[in-house]
């Protein structure tokens, strides 16, 4: 059946349903069932961040164990994908529970005697996990904490301090004064008057009454409105915590007093203990598609049934007019495309080099650097997306509802938040240009006046603009250093052209798993996943001109295509395609207050 012909059989539909949810898990619906996507209005700041980790409780008991949900990437995904679309707030204290205080117990604590008490706190949401590693004060701070862990012998206990302001952990979720927090710690461990590496330790911040521990300050942080949670910063003043809190991950100190570490050193140990990110990356990829999707089916919902009173042609349905038409169908192609994009890296294993290379800016290339550039990656296409989801609901989806401010804020964040883009993309690009574990892409030319439908067409310029941009920029380090440059001086002048290549392999690198996707897809999904791939072309079309790889009047075979695209495209083949994103009713449900 071609394309663009309609398809309204169960066979259709269900493959629509089965391309969005992959698996489904039957205790989805009981821990994060509907009512979680709609939040009581007039509710303070406080009461809204208790119920939101009420809320996260529920769910954490109604889904499977926690170590089975960390070892099953799909469903630990389809746990913080519902979460996603139900509450950005929600998502995120989830995500840290799971993957950033449950996670490194379950993997850098394996076999250790003293971690029943904190494991099974968490795991049975006694306690809510958080996370202390960001400190406020300096940027790369992952790299090389200030906050120090300094073993007494006498008592067996690590003392953790942060030894002033600047050195303080920020942000983290702490803040509510009545909920029991128990936090992952990161901190350089300082022992026999050396440094010896970034560790995690595991602290109790605050007991069951949400009283601070002794040695523990919190400094709750102004309310804001991006992602509602409660924000704190936190400074350690001499926090004893016992030697079995030390997730050691095989280190060791003997009664001597020598320590022991089978990493090999200080860029090899912080390479492992960065190295529960591959999960982090994981689900924001999977939450990002999905806030796409529940913004895509937002606006599709406004969009049908309005008429629009233009005096060209009063009354004509709005969608009648390609700007909007073409918003639906792009809303829903980046939808379709970043899920695709998901269901590839819940597939993909991780891969740490556990070398300590590659991470000049940050840690995280080390730790994987194609999972952390997925996350780069989707983090901008879902927030240019819901932004323009936004855009084209008009006033409704500013005022009437907070929920796609909210998704966009959700995309914002984790641009920062889980390894900060910028940095991700200067460490790509730094291994591109040394050609580590990376080779450009063959040459594949592209006939000018190619049909950019054809997915060869987009792979081609995608890697020829990739091709290109890498060999100026590894030309241009080579020339700096080779002319007496430090490497800051010699990076620093390319940092533009350092984003521009990484970014066009990240590009190639999605655009490579939507055109598999292409292949195998539901005939309805097919056209979408081309007009992602139209959308790509034009958002890049100053680099791809600026490089070459096109040939001028891209813009205009681009926007024909699109045109003839939307065209084939059935009237009601847009409104089949929502609704099989599977979106609680509350999500695209009209204002309520309106008719009441």
């Amino acid at each position: 059946m071609p394309d663009s012909m309609p398809d309204t059989t169960d066979t259709a539909a269900d493959g629509l349903a089965g391309f969005v949810r992959g698996r489904a898990d039957a205790w989805l619906d009981a821990a994060v069932p509907p009512e979680f996507a709609v939040v009581p209005d007039g509710l303070t700041a406080r009461d809204r961040q208790a119920l939101t980790y009420d809320r996260l409780r529920r769910a954490g008991r109604a889904a499977p164990p926690a170590a089975e949900l960390l070892d099953d990437p799909h469903a630990l995904c389809a746990l913080l994908e519902r979460a996603a679309v139900a509450d950005p707030a929600l998502f995120h204290v989830m995500l840290l529970h799971y993957t950033l205080a449950l996670a490194p117990i379950l993997r850098f604590g394996a076999g250790q005697d003293g971690l029943d008490g904190p494991r099974e706190r968490l795991a049975s949401m006694g306690d809510v996990g958080t996370l202390l590693m960001t400190e406020a004060g300096r940027s790369n701070s992952h790299l090389s904490p200030r906050t120090t862990a300094r073993y007494d012998a006498g008592t067996r206990e690590f003392v953790l301090t942060t030894p002033d302001a600047d050195a303080a952990k920020f942000p983290t979720n702490t803040g509510h004064p009545g909920v029991a927090k128990t936090a992952a710690v990161y901190a350089t461990l300082v022992h026999g008057g050396r440094e010896h590496g970034v560790f995690v330790f595991i602290a109790a911040l605050r007991g069951p009454d949400g009283t601070p521990a002794p040695g523990v300050r919190i400094i709750p942080a102004p309310d804001g409105s991006g992602l509602p949670v409660d924000y704190a910063a936190v400074r350690l003043d001499g926090l004893r915590v016992p030697y079995e809190a030390w997730l050691r991950d095989g280190a060791s100190i003997d009664a001597a007093g020598a320590f022991h570490d089978p990493a090999g050193g200080a860029a090899q140990r912080l390479t492992r203990s960065m190295s529960v990110g591959p999960a982090v990356w994981r689900a924001v990829v999977a939450a990002c598609a999905a806030v796409t999707r529940a913004s895509a089916g937002v606006l599709a919902a406004h969009s049908a049934g309005r008429v629009a009173l233009g005096r060209l042609a009063p009354l004509r349905p709005l969608t009648d007019y390609r700007n909007q038409r073409e918003a639906v169908l792009g809303a829903l192609a980046s939808a379709y495309a970043l899920t695709a994009v998901a269901a590839h890296v819940k597939d993909r294993t991780a891969s740490a080099t556990g070398d300590g290379g590659g991470g000049a800016w940050a840690p995280w290339s080390a730790v994987d650097r194609d999972l952390a550039l997925f996350k780069a990656a989707v983090t901008v296409r879902a927030e240019d997306a819901v932004a323009r989801c936004r855009t084209h609901s008009g006033a409704p989806g500013f005022a009437a509802t907070d929920r796609l401010n909210a998704y966009r804020g959700l995309a914002h964040a984790y641009r920062s938040a889980g390894g900060d883009n910028d940095l991700i993309l200067f460490d790509t690009a730094r291994a591109m240009a040394a050609g580590d574990r990376y080779a450009p892409p063959p040459a594949a030319p592209v006939p000018a006046g190619a049909d950019p439908l054809d997915p060869g067409v987009w792979l081609g310029v995608a890697a020829d603009a990739e091709r290109r941009l890498a060999a100026r920029l590894t030309d241009r380090v080579a020339t700096a250093a080779a002319a007496g440059a430090d490497p800051f001086t010699a990076w620093n002048a390319n940092l533009s052209l350092a984003t521009a290549a990484a970014t066009a392999h990240a590009d190639r690198t999605v655009l490579q798993v939507v055109a598999a996707a292409e292949g195998s897809a539901p005939p309805p999904v097919r056209p979408l996943l081309r007009l992602f791939a139209l959308d790509w072309m034009e958002s890049r079309a100053a680099v791809l001109l600026n490089e070459g790889a096109a040939a001028s009047g891209l813009l205009d075979r681009v926007w024909e295509a699109r045109r003839t695209l939307a065209d084939d495209l059935p009237p009601g083949r847009a409104a089949d395609l929502a609704a099989a994103l599977d979106l609680p009713p509350a999500i695209t449900a009209p204002a309520s207050f309106i008719t009441a």
